[in-house]
């Protein structure tokens, strides 16, 4: 895959450009791959369980170029150019949550495309027995939500379509295999 000619603002956002395995082929700024481009980049997503079972979402600000005011998963964020996916999970969770101490398990990696991007998904749960304490210029909200409100309001546009995706096809079926996970 050839990168795209591009003169970036200075301070731009530098992401992966990958293939569906995670093999990097090159590299474009954040601009580029939300323009309508649909270049393959990574990110990161982490579900925050209590141990009650319950998920925690975060309410993206209204401020943000993707799905401003929905609720998602807890943690996400770009692969910065450079980063793994494992130091941009921890950089995530510590920037948006507050959150050092936790074990992240594996769930998929999957592509998500939405009007203006193109995604590659590395999932990952866990299990938190303290709360988050969420960052105001991060998160406009969040909070707990027990899963059977979460399912009670699919479909109503409360939540991002991705979130949406996630946790019909993964989450509900792990729903036994979250005991012992922390």
């Amino acid at each position: 895959m050839k990168e795209k000619k591009h003169s970036p603002a200075a301070g731009e956002e530098w992401f992966p450009l990958v293939d569906e395995t995670g093999r990097i082929l090159g590299k474009a700024t954040r601009r580029v791959c939300h323009s309508g481009t649909k270049q393959l980049h990574p990110v990161v997503h982490l579900h925050v369980f209590n141990p009650s079972g319950e998920l925690y979402l975060q309410k993206r600000p209204a401020h943000k170029d993707v799905q401003p005011g929905k609720w998602d998963t807890a943690v996400g964020g770009h692969v910065d150019y450079g980063e793994t996916v494992e130091s941009a999970l921890r950089r995530e969770a510590l920037e948006e949550l507050g959150l050092t101490e936790f074990v992240p398990v594996f769930i998929a990696r999957y592509v998500f495309e939405s009007d203006i991007e193109k995604e590659l998904v590395n999932a990952f749960m866990t299990t938190c027995t303290h709360p988050p304490t969420p960052d105001p210029e991060e998160l406009e909200d969040g909070r707990f939500w027990s899963l059977a409100e979460i399912a009670a309001q699919l479909g109503k546009n409360v939540f991002t379509p991705n979130f949406e995706h996630e946790f019909r096809t993964f989450l509900e079926h792990r729903r036994s295999t979250l005991s012992g996970h922390s």
